[in-house]
């Protein structure tokens, strides 16, 4: 199922530049540091607010990869993508200019593009899936930001789609990348804290904003096609670009912002990054008017037939705590503890396990598009994370404990719930 990376197929001939207005040469940007360009594998970002252009930055500083493309609904975003690209090749050349990166305001027109090895996926969270499946299907590899998904189903969808296409996907989830928690997690594995019985997962607190009214669509911003399978509603402040993420229609609020981070780090120091819990039940505080509607604060309780109880609040500290019958560790972005604290100091032996190793989360990605090998946060692991994000959406809603099959992906006997994992799409959009 693997796609040899071959750029020479867009160098071959002119008329490649009917298709791509732009020809790389092997000397076109031939700083010491980069691969030749026939070498490189090339790249276009779709979904560049603020998180995808960080992405696209990323991959910028990477020798043996090459940003062809941006895409994106608004054109302020399209255009600092595109600079970004242009000013950081312009640097790498004698004569300090550069141009050739295509900008497009519709995904399907870059995964067309058969000179296009892969993409950035950085849209809304609505958007993750419908950009996915149809990359994977046009044999595309992919860098997707979390959360993976809007629903559950989607998210089976995609990650069998991806299996399906023998796509190598990577998902936004970089704390696996941190050895901080890799560290963290191998105490858990390996037993160091005895038994575990509870893990905490402290994320940040929602928020809610008032009643926003209708306003005229801003130049330059392609709306409709910004909610594509979301439900109509006027354009209004607040609604979209980095506000999305606290409305349900777009995400989930901060319990799927940050699902894709603790809860997956909590899976992977459990070893349950193919399964999920078998029971959950949550509290949640929901704005009673305003235009956002995600819970604002909450706690959710997902027991697991190893025993285990996660619990993801708001109310903890930020991070990740696995405490167990022998001691504790506790791990966020700034920081490590635990209990007895020569924990802090245990070398973990080589037959024990031993997690992934990541050089760091984007080339990662890059080095496993280029071996065929799996990356250290795959679409089954990040929508077996994201997962226990919707479940405790689902629980909240519903004000009442459940039942969950981590192997048919329903509520047994609870038809209700069951129809809660997935949603309807606003024609023409489908997977």
């Amino acid at each position: 199922m693997s796609r040899q990376v071959n750029r020479r197929r867009f160098l071959q001939s002119a008329a490649a530049a009917a298709a791509a207005p732009y020809v790389l040469t092997s000397t076109a940007l031939g700083a010491p540091d980069r691969a030749p360009a026939s070498e490189r594998i090339t790249l276009a970002g779709i979904g560049l607010g603020g998180q995808g252009r960080g992405n696209l930055g990323a991959f910028l500083g990477q020798g043996d990869m090459q940003v062809v493309g941006v895409c994106d609904v608004d054109s302020r975003h399209r255009g600092m993508a595109r600079d970004m690209a242009e000013k950081r090749y312009a640097r790498e050349k004698a004569d300090g200019t550069w141009k050739g990166c295509q900008e497009y305001t519709d995904f399907r027109e870059v995964v067309a593009r058969d000179d296009i090895d892969t993409v950035l996926i950085a849209t809304p969270d609505h958007w993750h899936c419908l950009v996915a499946v149809a990359a994977a299907k046009a044999g595309k590899d992919m860098y997707c930001e979390k959360p993976l998904s809007l629903t559950i189903r989607q998210g089976r969808v995609l990650s069998d789609t991806i299996r399906q296409y023998g796509r190598i996907f990577q998902t936004g989830s970089q704390q696996r990348s941190d050895g901080r928690f890799r560290f963290a997690c191998e105490l858990a594995r390996n037993g160091y804290l005895g038994k575990l019985h509870t893990i905490t997962c402290g994320l940040p607190t929602g928020g809610s904003c008032g009643v926003q009214p209708p306003k005229p669509v801003p130049d330059g911003f392609d709306y409709d096609m910004w909610l594509g399978p979301a439900p109509y509603s006027p354009y209004c402040d607040h609604r979209t670009h980095w506000d999305f993420r606290w409305i349900l229609d777009y995400s989930g609020g901060q319990i799927t912002d940050w699902g894709g981070h603790h809860p997956d780090i909590a899976q992977w120091g459990m070893g349950t990054e193919h399964t999920g819990p078998v029971e959950v039940q949550g509290q949640g505080e929901f704005p009673t008017e305003g235009l956002w509607n995600a819970a604002i604060n909450y706690r959710v309780e997902c027991k697991y037939a190893n025993g285990v109880t996660m619990i993801v609040t708001n109310k903890f500290e930020n991070g990740v705590k696995f405490e167990g019958d022998k001691g504790w560790c506790f791990v966020s972005r700034g920081r490590i503890d635990a209990e007895p604290k020569g924990l802090l100091s245990a070398k973990v032996s080589p037959n024990e396990v031993n997690l992934y190793r990541s050089p760091g989360h984007h080339r990662n990605f890059v080095e496993c598009v280029k071996n065929r090998r799996e990356c250290i946060a795959p679409c089954e692991t990040a929508h077996r994370s994201i997962t226990i994000a919707h479940l405790g959406n689902i629980a909240m809603k519903l004000q009442r404990p459940l039942k969950w099959d981590p192997v048919s992906e329903t509520f047994p006997g609870d038809a209700e719930a069951t129809r809660m994992t997935d949603r309807a799409m606003r024609s023409p959009w489908s997977l």
